[in-house]
């Protein structure tokens, strides 16, 4: 059963930065894997602590960072970012 996927508009302008940096496809397989199951590993994921308490990271590469919020009583799951977030 596929978990729904919503994004933010932070979300949504990272999408077109990851598009313009070769970085889609990559991206596009971590959506393809949470939205199955977002608690699957590999690739791992980590919880996030601080202001992303409560939130989850799963590496696009070195630096970009796939984050999002799952809420299971709805089972869907909010894209926070996919760029970066470092800046």
């Amino acid at each position: 059963m596929s978990w729904e996927l919503f994004f933010t508009k932070q979300a949504q302008k990272d999408a077109q930065k990851l598009k313009q940096s070769g970085l889609k496809e990559k991206a596009q397989k971590l959506l393809e894997i949470i939205s199955e199951n977002p608690f699957q590993t590999p690739p791992p994921f980590e919880k996030l602590v601080g202001d992303l308490f409560g939130a989850y990271s799963r590496r696009i590469n070195i630096q970009h960072r796939l984050i999002y919020q799952i809420y299971e009583a709805e089972k869907s799951i909010k894209i926070i970012r996919m760029w970066t977030h470092y800046e």
